[in-house]
């Protein structure tokens, strides 16, 4: 199977349609959205089937939240597998792991702290499927196709969070909590069976990386200093001691955690503000609504330089409109400055190109782990940050707004050094087909 490389250089503009044209994308595309409808309906069951034995508002909370923090250490001590084994073993293996841990919450009825530990446990390993992932997704697509395959990506998880969520509601209504986990097991269980029937086997080095590397600057062989875990360590160091990379990582982490903080906030406030019922559910939806418009409009409509140039303008759209809370709007207008806000996520995908590119070739797996896990630890993060300036007096109004404008100093920040263009890459030699025996 070759990669479809879409032209790399100059201002090309690539296409959906390109993209998908990649059968190697298509898969890991198919199989991650089918995955994340299935993390959102065993995310939402599992806190509802803590909570139904508890009766904890607390533990059915951490219920939902146990899962994310724990990857950013997962991604620091075990992110260097990434690059290290073959890609389809670990994909296939993410998903069987996963399929297996949903099963065992229906089936076996443990303590809930042994339940919470278990799901923390697997947690650790998932940005190393992740990154496995991502990074053969960055070999597949060349150029813009693969900013686009992000897009793409971006869009269908949205939508596939949303369709999970819902599923999850009807699932428990209709067959109970344990029941629906089984659900979400079989889920798992489709992605990994297509992953291993009909993704190429694949050795690490044939996707770009070098086994048994450090994943950082040609690194030399880990096993003879101690395996994974110090390889992981010395690739996670190297990948923050870089400059540039360490820039462009908190480029795409800050302004998500502000923002998710501020998300984090909405009920709170709707329940301040004393708005009907379950207008709450529809601030809620304004912002995943405007996330996909956005990318949509900018993946599909701008060139290149235009996304990255747009970086900073599309940075502070996500923060200004966060401002307004201050004054304490109703629901009209709460509902159109959080769709606005949305709209400036699409800043991610104008960095996407210079991220990839400031990576190191053998260290891209650890890379979009560590990237993946450390996005999912601030989201968590900010929501509790927030809270406690909220309940400090601000009121939870106040609060957004103090979010709208760190996310607004973010892209002061990011102007200081951001380039209005990345310099155009250099074409791209011919990749060599890659063997299809499985």
């Amino acid at each position: 199977m070759t990669p479809t490389a879409g032209p790399a250089q100059g201002d090309h503009r690539a296409t959906y349609r390109e993209v998908l044209a990649e059968p190697r994308f298509r898969l890991l595309f198919s199989t991650r959205t089918v995955a994340i409808t299935a993390d959102a309906l065993r995310i939402t069951t599992f806190s509802v089937l803590v909570f139904s034995s508890t009766g904890s508002a607390l533990l059915s909370a951490v219920a939902f939240g146990i899962g994310f923090i724990p990857q950013l250490f997962g991604s620091l001590l075990l992110g260097s597998l990434a690059d290290r084994l073959p890609p389809r073993a670990l994909i296939a293996g993410g998903y069987a792991l996963t399929c297996a841990t949903a099963l065992l919450l229906a089936v076996v009825r443990m303590p809930v702290v042994a339940s919470l530990g278990v799901v923390a446990l697997v947690s650790l390993a998932t940005p190393v499927f992740h990154g496995a992932s991502s990074r053969l997704v960055a070999q597949s697509l060349k150029g813009d196709a693969y900013v686009l395959g992000r897009s793409l990506s971006n869009i269908a998880s949205a939508g596939a969070q949303v369709f999970g969520l819902a599923l999850g509601g009807a699932a428990v209504a209709a067959l109970g909590p344990r029941r629906a986990l089984a659900v979400s097991a079989v889920l798992y269980l489709g992605c990994a069976l297509a992953v291993r029937l009909r993704l190429p086997r694949l050795r690490a080095g044939e996707t770009g990386g070098t086994p048994g590397s450090t994943g950082c600057d040609g690194g030399a062989d880990s096993g003879a200093d101690g395996g994974a875990v110090r390889a992981s360590l010395r690739g996670a160091g190297l990948l923050l001691r870089d400059r540039t990379v360490r820039r462009l990582m908190l480029a795409q982490w800050l302004p998500v955690a502000f923002v998710a903080g501020a998300e984090g906030l909405i009920v709170a406030y709707a329940g301040e503000r004393r708005f009907a019922p379950g207008r709450y559910a529809v601030l809620m939806g304004c912002l995943p609504v405007g996330m996909l418009v956005g990318d949509l409009l900018v993946g599909r409509f701008l060139r290149p330089r235009n996304r990255e140039r747009l970086v900073v303008p599309l940075v502070a759209l996500a923060g200004l409109p966060l401002l307004g809370f201050a004054a304490e709007p109703g629901v009209g207008v709460s509902s159109c400055l959080l769709l606005l806000s949305g709209l400036g996520y699409a800043y991610g995908l104008g960095l996407q190109r210079p991220f990839l590119d400031a990576l190191p070739e053998d260290g891209q797996g650890q890379a979009f782990g560590l990237i993946g896990s450390g996005s999912m630890t601030l989201q968590g993060v900010g929501p509790v940050c927030l809270g406690a300036v909220a309940a400090a007096g601000t009121g939870t109004g106040g609060a957004i707004a103090l979010a709208g404008g760190a996310v607004v100093l973010t892209a002061g920040w990011i102007r200081t050094w951001h380039p209005r263009t990345s310099p155009a890459p250099s074409p791209a030699p011919s990749p060599s087909p890659s063997p299809a025996a499985h």
